[in-house]
């Protein structure tokens, strides 16, 4: 009994894994015949479990959605995962998730084997979490655009501009991509019958979601980070400068907290055009850097340099 208890858990994990599975492959996995495997399978659904076979040469099985739920099978590399992303959760870019994340935390942590347990916890006493102070995402927009995503579904919404003012744009969302600061979604924009992209922060949905459409090809051959990274970098910002950094283009790239197209100029310099609404904010970026850098055309951008610079030395006493 001890035994068919341990191979319903491994073969639900393998279910758990992957989406479609052969009776075959099941049996070789678990040393077992194809028999042994269909009489899991009704064991599993005698316990609540919604398995779903079909017949034929490519048939199969998979576990389907349900109320009753399968319990949780993770081996030790995933659970210590989980509890980090669901720590790092409660401080991110992501609103309204902060509550919830912790307390899912706590659920994970009490099912967790004394071992695992001990890691996490040594992980949440001696992380200091960097509590994030920009705009944030509601989650339920999160859920939203992702689901008119993967539904193909059109997306109408109100987006706030830079300048403040709101604009309804009506869309093919495609794609959500996370930067370490901000979400933004790559969409086809059908006013303008071109890409664009857009902040999440500044979208406002408007549902219901329209009719369904036809996933066009990605650009920039489906590099849909870089793609974002250079609409950013082409955006509409009051303030824009050409920065010249004297340091290698990946060097920099790691190190920028907001993505931008960076070309390389020889092994140890590089150059990329940088925007803001705040030119205090762009020189906040900038000096992030830790490196050196020259600006070029962005008067604002060096004079408000010169008042950070001359505010510094007063701090030294210089």
């Amino acid at each position: 009994m001890l035994e068919t208890s341990a191979r319903l858990l491994k073969l639900l994990s393998l279910l758990q894994a992957r989406r479609d599975w052969t009776g075959d492959e099941l049996a070789a996995r678990l040393h077992v015949t194809t028999r042994t495997i269909r009489n899991d399978m009704e064991r599993l659904r005698r316990l609540g479990y919604p398995v779903h076979a079909t017949a034929g040469p490519t048939g199969g099985y998979r576990l389907g959605a349900g109320a009753a739920l399968p319990p949780l099978l993770l081996d030790d590399e995933e659970a210590v995962a989980i509890a980090v992303s669901l720590r790092t959760a409660a401080g991110g870019t992501v609103a309204g998730i902060e509550e919830t994340s912790a307390r899912a935390l706590v659920k994970l942590q009490q099912v967790l084997p004394p071992r695992l347990r001990r890691r996490v916890e040594a992980l949440r006493v001696y992380t200091v979490p960097e509590r994030w102070a920009g705009p944030s995402v509601d989650a339920g927009v999160l859920t939203t655009i992702a689901t008119a995503c993967r539904d193909h579904e059109r997306l109408r919404f109100e987006y706030r501009t830079y300048d403040g003012g709101q604009a309804v744009r009506t869309t093919e969302p495609h794609r959500l991509v996370h930067t370490r600061h901000r979400w933004y979604l790559l969409a086809w924009d059908l006013d303008r019958d071109d890409w664009r992209t857009f902040r999440v922060d500044r979208i406002q949905p408007r549902t219901p979601a329209g009719p369904r459409f036809t996933p066009r090809p990605l650009p920039e051959g489906g590099d849909v980070a870089r793609h974002v990274a250079r609409g950013v970098g082409e955006a509409t910002w009051r303030y824009r400068a050409r920065v010249i950094v004297h340091a290698p283009a990946e060097r920099v790239a790691r190190r920028l907290p907001v993505p931008a197209e960076i070309q390389p100029v020889g092994e140890d310099r590089c150059v990329f055009e940088p925007g803001s609404d705040d030119p205090l904010m762009l020189a906040g970026y900038l000096a992030m850097l830790g490196e050196d850098f020259t600006v070029e055309g962005s008067p604002e951008l060096a004079a408000e340099l010169h008042t950070i610079a001359r505010r510094f030395l007063r701090a030294i006493g210089s």
